[in-house]
């Protein structure tokens, strides 16, 4: 399998919401490395700043300052984006799993999937072939030509992750995969989840807060009022 590879790496990351009296550091000098192969959980309290680090490591909400480095050089520095195209980057090295599955209701399965590629710039054909591919692997492919609302939660959830593996990204970022899910379909995606970093060598980060599958990541952080809480 190979030396395992950084693929995310904050160093003293702050974000502020405001300004003057009214201002809030959302993250306050935040630093955290996560390798592939790795599934890395990320609690905290609400207001914590779990879903701001998530934005910033996803290249949707800019830091004010520290420095993002995703893979083999840094994304943002000083407040500074060094990226040239943040919409290509987020296309191809970040797939994103939301708390619902937000599937596109007018698209079967497959179609869900492949329009990622699509939008990569990848032809039709190929992108339908792959998504089933990614849907067989994912114990859903029986499911291809199932429309959104014909999907059981479990179901229309692995057919995210599909679509969030699509472009084969190094990074995969979940916020609360599994909180609408009960004990045995949560932990049916996160033994897929491990399954995806420890095969394809992808870093998983997921912000939850259920307590049922905190026995399921490598380790867990904690976020308390915009740090990393090395109490908890």
């Amino acid at each position: 399998m190979g030396e395992r590879r950084e693929r995310i790496r904050l160093e003293g990351i702050v974000k502020r919401f405001g300004a003057g009296e009214t201002e809030l550091r959302a993250l306050d000098g935040v630093s955290l490395a996560v390798m592939g192969g790795e599934v890395v959980g990320l609690r905290g309290p609400s207001g914590s700043g779990k879903s701001t680090l998530l934005n910033i490591i996803a290249c949707i909400t800019p830091p004010d300052e520290g420095r993002l480095s995703l893979g083999d050089g840094p994304v943002w520095e000083g407040g500074r984006c060094l990226e040239r195209d943040l919409r290509a980057l987020r296309r191809t090295r970040i797939g994103f799993i939301f708390q619902f599955h937000n599937l596109l209701p007018f698209l079967d399965a497959t179609d869900n999937v492949a329009l990622a590629m699509t939008l990569a710039g990848r032809d039709l054909a190929s992108a339908r072939d792959r998504a089933r591919s990614l849907l067989d692997f994912l114990g859903v492919g029986k499911r291809a030509g199932a429309m959104p609302a014909r999907l059981s939660g479990g179901e229309a959830q692995r057919v995210a992750i599909a679509r969030a593996l699509a472009n084969d990204p190094p990074i995969i970022l979940a916020d609360e995969p599994t909180a609408a899910l009960d004990s045995e379909r949560a932990r049916s995606v996160m033994y897929l989840l491990r399954r995806v970093a420890v095969e394809r060598q992808a870093a998983v980060l997921v912000v939850t807060l259920d307590e049922k599958i905190f026995d399921r990541f490598d380790r867990m952080v904690a976020l308390r009022d915009g740090r990393i809480d090395s109490a908890a």
